[in-house]
């Protein structure tokens, strides 16, 4: 009998048919939420209660009963309790011989115990069948619908029928089911929902000591050096002219190193001459952590936009412009026009424009709803292709930015050079070697590596 739950109205069931009966274990916020998504999908549910006389907040037409008597009444028997009041179940373990046990608990912090929570289980239950399932659900999503979270069940199991039967119930609720095979995998599974952002560590880390570093020696450059040797007060730049400084240079940064580990790691397939030896943990890692990094760089370009736009409204620059104009009215003198100087500043602003666009058009296409809408070919091609045009787009607006002084020896503070020099570092080493990789010897090669040939092979 196959089932197919509608999230927004419960399923009345055909007379002629006989509902599956599922037990649930435990009151709580998530058997309540549980016990109510089934009913809608169909099923009849059975609560098992210490207290079944005491519990008034169930879903209607559920049956609260003692957990001797609810165990009886079906063959699988979802754990909706904590690990530490698992003892009782060793008082049924002759009525919970050969029946389904469902786990799906949590811990409060990794590596709490030495085994897994269904691997517990089964060691006070050995006759029952444990399943590890439901613990990445929440009992929100379950009350919202499966379009408003996460849709995605880790199931793991020993017993392979068992472990069928919770999938089907997944199925069945509107979820989809993620076989991770046997018990051991549970660990490994209980510790998703403990996991707090894995895969976005490294990047907020990298990005926050790229900000604290170019921050500080923009500080060094822009305020203690005019103080030092000017005697100026130019504090107030750390508000609005340092940060719209640190923004940019961190987001090109960042937007370099999402492409820097793919150039690594030809390089290394063209040195090692095959593509079936594993790649550094470092390097799988810093490619895992790619989309992240960036999604940070344009949340970093969208600052860089948004302080760029204040600029106009700041004191210091309304101040600055009333004063020169009032100077050349007094001294009657105009600053003559210069063309070269208008081409500089349209061609940094266009740049900026269209790199920004394109940044922007590879943030919205790394979004799930919309890379799903795509074929492999045209994802790589929006990621690869026009990333690359994004990274050398926003490495020509920080060049013309540059412009006559980008290696003038009076722009030079302390024998420091501006931000935006060391902001090119990374881009402009990228893109050297990206050229070099494509140059058709090279290329050639490459292809052939990444389509299984071996530079050592016998065959």
């Amino acid at each position: 009998m196959e089932k197919t739950c509608i999230d927004a109205l419960p399923l009345t069931m055909n007379s002629s048919e006989k509902q599956e009966i599922i037990c649930i274990f435990g009151t709580g916020d998530f058997g309540r939420s549980l016990g109510l998504k089934m009913l809608q999908c169909g099923y009849s549910i059975v609560f098992g209660s210490r207290n079944p006389q005491k519990n008034n907040l169930l879903p209607n037409g559920a049956e609260v009963l003692s957990y001797s008597e609810a165990a009886k009444k079906s063959d699988i028997i979802i754990i909706a309790i904590h690990r530490e009041h698992y003892d009782f179940l060793t008082e049924l373990t002759e009525v919970l011989n050969g029946k389904i046990l469902v786990d799906i608990s949590n811990n409060l912090k990794i590596n709490q115990y030495p085994e897994s929570n269904a691997e517990y289980l089964a060691q006070l239950v050995p006759g029952a069948h444990v399943v590890k399932a439901f613990n990445t659900i929440s009992a929100w999503a379950l009350q919202s619908g499966a379009l408003d979270a996460s849709r995605q069940v880790f199931v793991c199991g020993n017993d392979s029928k068992a472990k069928q039967r919770v999938m089907d119930i997944v199925r069945n609720l509107g979820l989809t089911p993620m076989d991770q095979g046997s018990l051991t995998a549970a660990k490994e599974i209980e510790k998703y929902p403990l996991q707090l952002f894995p895969m976005w560590r490294f990047p907020f880390y990298l990005s926050a000591v790229l900000c604290i570093f170019l921050f500080f020696y923009c500080v060094i450059r822009d305020v203690i050096y005019p103080y030092v040797y000017e005697k100026k007060d130019n504090t107030f730049r750390m508000a609005i002219s340092i940060p719209n400084r640190v923004f940019p240079i961190t987001a090109l940064t960042l937007l370099a190193l999402v492409y820097l580990p793919g150039v690594i790691a030809a390089i290394l397939q063209l040195y090692r001459g095959t593509k079936y030896r594993r790649f550094p943990d470092w390097l799988d890692h810093w490619m895992l952590c790619r989309k992240q990094l960036g999604l940070l760089a344009l949340g970093f370009a969208f600052l860089h936009v948004l302080y760029t736009l204040v600029i106009p409204i700041r004191y210091y620059v309304r101040w600055r412009l009333g004063n020169l104009t009032v100077t050349q009215a007094i001294l009657k003198k105009e600053n003559p026009f210069s063309t070269s100087s208008a081409w500089l500043s349209d061609s940094y602003v266009a740049l900026g424009i269209l790199g920004f666009f394109l940044f922007v058009l590879l943030g919205i296409t790394s979004l799930p709803s919309v890379s799903n809408a795509v074929n492999w070919r045209e994802f790589r091609f929006v990621q690869s292709k026009l990333g690359y045009l994004t990274l050398i787009l926003c490495t020509a607006h920080t060049l013309v930015y540059g412009g006559k002084r980008f290696l003038s020896p009076s722009n030079l503070k302390w024998y420091l050079p501006a931000a935006y020099v060391l902001g090119l570092i990374i881009p402009c080493t990228v893109l050297v070697i990206k050229f070099v990789l494509i140059m058709p010897c090279v290329d050639n090669t490459l292809t052939r590596i990444r389509q299984g040939w071996e530079r050592n092979s016998k065959h």
